[in-house]
């Protein structure tokens, strides 16, 4: 049965912590919920938001419209292959908890992907990465709902047009539907990525060798990484990385490498070279920035925080204010990767 409610506080539901209010709201447990809802005479007209763990959303206004909570539960084993297993996940299967199934069952793939915030439904559509890994790497299907006809469609990986934190649903089929479940391609014999980030350092003083290397270990120092360098939304607003790694072309990475030295890049094939940008930030001086309750934070200049009472404007400003120094100083332009409402 569902519930719909009007006047719903959106604090709860975001990691950024912005005290919203959504006109409308309605938590969809099934597919036939979200089918039903969306075709509710009073709602045809409205607009909507989607969302599933509200970690990769910056809230600068009440919403107006109707707000979906997508909590679509549910993980099974499909089929499988002598090399290959397949699983599908409800979209509002907390991501972290997929992570653990599969490192716990032996499902190879993801493990490097461990501890990122999000639901399931969430991550196809930013093509969620870390750690040398994106999840376009053990994609194979979804299955989303046309927010218009209420039909449900597959899409598989040609269709979906991933790229750096991309996909087709950022893009050309922006707020057309609602992903439902999405089904994984996983290795029973790993192939172990080890080489990005401080991975091998946390693995070497974990007393891991590539003897006694596995999934689990590697899961083990992601999670530990990823605690160690970015704050945890339960005590300190956030949305994890607020901006995507920029990338910029062989020839502008070499000049900058001339005049920054410690300029970090990696090649990235095609002429391009990623930058990291939380190294931008910090060479412009943000890394601990506080304005009132709007900061970036401490530890991980790619990260900005909510302190207390910060609203979505607030946060909008400072980063604003932060893609202008850097573009400033290195003539590079930072993106936001958070979804801006």
């Amino acid at each position: 049965m569902l519930n719909i409610q009007s006047h719903v506080a959106l604090k709860p539901y975001n990691t950024f912590g912005i005290d919203a209010n959504a006109r409308y709201w309605v938590e969809a447990g099934s597919e036939e919920d979200l089918q039903t809802v969306l075709q509710l005479n009073e709602f045809l007209d409205e607009p909507k938001l989607i969302l599933g763990g509200g970690s990769n959303v910056l809230l600068c206004h009440d919403f107006a419209g109707l707000v979906v909570k997508v909590n679509i539960q549910g993980i099974k084993v499909v089929r499988e292959t002598d090399t290959h297993i397949y699983i599908t996940a409800g979209a509002g299967v907390n991501w972290h908890m997929l992570v653990l199934f599969c490192v716990e069952n032996g499902y190879a793939g993801i493990e490097n992907l461990a501890l990122i915030p999000g639901t399931v439904g969430a991550a196809p559509m930013q093509n969620i990465g870390a750690y040398g890994v994106e999840l376009e790497q053990a994609f194979e299907s979804l299955t989303a709902v046309n927010i218009l006809t209420g039909e449900k469609q597959t899409f598989t990986h040609g269709d979906c047009k991933f790229g750096y934190r991309e996909s087709i649903f950022k893009r050309a089929l922006k707020g057309q539907y609602i992903i439902t479940s999405v089904t994984f391609q996983l290795d029973k014999q790993p192939t172990f990525h080890t080489r990005y980030g401080a991975i091998q350092e946390t693995l070497t003083q974990m007393g891991i060798s590539d003897e006694n290397l596995s999934i689990k270990a590697i899961s083990e120092a992601v999670i530990k990484i990823r605690r160690s360098k970015l704050p945890d939304p339960a005590q300190i607003g956030n949305a994890g990385s607020f901006f995507k790694n920029p990338e910029i072309t062989t020839a502008q990475f070499d000049k900058l490498k001339a005049q920054y030295p410690a300029l970090p890049g990696y090649p990235m094939g095609n002429d391009i070279v990623k930058i990291p940008a939380g190294w931008l930030i910090e060479q412009t001086g943000w890394k601990g920035y506080r304005s009132g309750d709007a900061g970036v934070h401490a530890k991980q200049a790619l990260v900005l925080v909510n302190y207390g009472n910060a609203t979505g404007d607030d946060i909008l400003l400072l980063a604003k204010k932060v893609q202008e120094s850097v573009w400033t100083t290195f003539g590079i332009t930072i993106s936001p990767e958070v979804n801006i409402v």
